[in-house]
């Protein structure tokens, strides 16, 4: 979203009229101000696969493992494990110390409830329990699995920091319907959700939960490191404050009204570097990964024919540079299906990507495969200043290319709605719509939800092939052999086409020097504390 140095500076000038800087300084000493990406559409994280809502989880819920910025598993609420009976038996124990937000003692038949909660709405949460024949609590402390087959990466599966997390929750909550949102967060997290102070759209507040003893001992155990070691809070509040204009919110940075916005426009960076106050940095290395999902229901992309040909349009750069500027530190193309740099990305199929656009042969390709002037409702989050230039590129691009285009321009929240249906547009569905994702979601076919292949996330895109080709990966015993897998997925994945990826930027965070210890991974809030 272009912001004009006019438009940032006169904010701050406006902020500065209003600030008092005594009793901002007290506040300080007690209350962490940051800036959500986006509001916070949704308090379950288990039922939305939006980031902020991830983040959100991360402050009220805790982990059975926890990862580091290395990707490496480690124990967080589990005091350890055992495997026996040749990896078909795992004892989870329960560290000592583990309460909920309403005093009650954290017991395994929670965690129990919470793994099937969880696994029925994430991928390599149902691939942990296709191979588990038995999930019980034998006891208080105890989680055990019973495994049809090894499942070597269960660890992994129940410490991943992408969307959505295996976050632990009360019986009585887990065990509603994973399909619906539940309302009441109630965690046994590091800080509790303040509900009765949220203000959808504006405000949602954190305290910190007094009875939570943080991890000690063992492998990253006395080191905190993203969302492994031990979380230690040091404010006894972090108030979120939703500011849909980025150069708004870059101004009460500057004038000390906020601590920290999470993501700081590319446009904004040269004024904020020349402040002496305020901090940038990238958190992740592995940035945003962006797509184009499509509706493999509804025609035009019900054809994959007419998936393959629209590759020929698909800039990736000019989707980056409309994002992230012509900076190439902050911006990477082009991508395929996994997240670049990391093990299971290769360059299979990559040369579609690359060379000029010929769009007079792009549209006759789609006129052979059977395009016939079908509407295309492209979905677009009008209030990201991210996903919006997404949307805009994504809009000239298919128009350009010959497509019917329906520019819709909504909230996220409405957005993530308007995704679910199914139906025609002529009945209000969708067409496309633009995204972005960590490249940690995008590391493996287990964890990357949209290319499953199941047909259960928007775009509904369904393959027995993928599927096939996710089970041998899943059981493949070398890091060689799932490297050589995920290159047969990718070249099924160019073929069938789930979704387009769109390239890859490096998002910047911007903070106020009045803070220090933010870990490197996404934004979590232990280890935070005043310089």
């Amino acid at each position: 979203m272009p912001i004009s140095r006019r438009s940032f500076l006169g904010a701050a000038a406006g902020l500065s009229t209003l600030s008092m800087p005594s009793l901002v300084r007290a506040e300080a000493q007690t209350t962490l101000r940051f800036i959500p990406v986006i509001d916070l559409a949704f308090v379950d994280p288990i039922f939305s696969t939006a980031q902020v809502s991830r983040n959100h989880g991360f402050m009220v819920y805790d982990t059975l493992y926890g990862m580091n910025a290395a990707l490496d598993v480690s124990p967080q609420m589990v005091a350890g494990d055992a495997v026996s009976n040749d990896g078909k038996q795992w004892d989870l124990t329960l560290r000592n110390g583990l309460f909920w937000h309403d005093g009650e003692q954290v017991l395994a038949r929670d965690c129990v409830a919470s793994i099937k909660r969880w696994a029925g709405r994430d991928g390599f949460g149902a691939e942990l329990m296709a191979a588990t024949d038995e999930l019980v609590a034998p006891d208080d402390r105890t989680i055990r699995f019973r495994l049809k087959r090894p499942f070597p990466l269960l660890r992994q599966a129940l410490g991943k920091a992408a969307v959505q997390p295996a976050f632990m929750m009360p019986e009585r909550l887990a065990n509603q319907d994973a399909m619906k949102p539940l309302n009441e967060v109630i965690g046994s997290g590091p800080f509790r959700f303040m509900k009765d102070e949220r203000v959808q759209g504006v405000r949602n507040v954190y305290a910190r939960f007094e009875q939570y003893q943080p991890r000690q001992g063992g492998k990253d155990g006395g080191k905190p490191d993203w969302t492994a070691g031990p979380k230690v809070v040091h404010y006894d509040r972090v108030v979120w404050t939703t500011m849909p204009d980025a150069g708004t919110a870059a101004a009460a940075l500057r004038t000390d009204e906020q601590d920290w916005q999470e993501t700081t426009p590319h446009d904004l960076l040269p004024i904020l570097k020349t402040e002496d106050d305020i901090a940038i940095r990238v958190l992740d290395p592995r940035g945003y990964t962006c797509m184009m999902r499509v509706n493999h229901l509804q025609p035009p992309f019900d054809n994959p024919a007419i998936r393959r040909a629209l590759f020929g349009a698909i800039d990736q750069v000019a989707f980056m540079t409309a994002v992230a500027g012509s900076d190439p530190a902050y911006q990477y193309a082009p991508i395929g299906f996994f997240a670049p740099d990391t093990p299971m990305a290769s360059d299979v199929g990559l040369d579609v990507f690359r060379g000029p656009r010929d769009m007079a042969k792009v549209q006759a390709d789609l006129k052979a495969a059977g395009y016939n002037g079908e509407k295309v409702v492209l979905l677009v989050p009008a209030n990201s200043a991210a996903q919006k230039p997404l949307g805009e590129v994504a809009a000239d691009m298919l128009r350009r290319a010959g497509m019917n285009v329906a520019y819709t321009a909504l909230d996220f929240a409405a957005v993530l709605q308007r995704q679910l249906k199914k139906e025609p547009v002529e009945q209000g569905g969708w067409s496309a719509a633009v995204g972005n994702w960590q490249g940690i979601d995008w590391l493996n076919p287990a964890a990357n939800t949209n290319l499953r292949g199941e047909g259960a996330v928007a775009g509904w895109y369904k393959s027995e092939k993928m599927g096939a080709l996710r089970a041998q990966w899943l059981a493949a015993p070398t890091l060689a052999e799932q490297q050589r897998i995920c290159r047969e997925i990718q070249a099924l994945a160019f073929e069938e086409v789930p979704y387009y990826p769109i390239g890859q930027y490096k998002q910047p965070t911007a903070y106020r020097k009045s803070i220090t210890g933010i870990l490197d991974g996404t934004a979590v809030f232990w280890n935070v504390r005043p310089a």
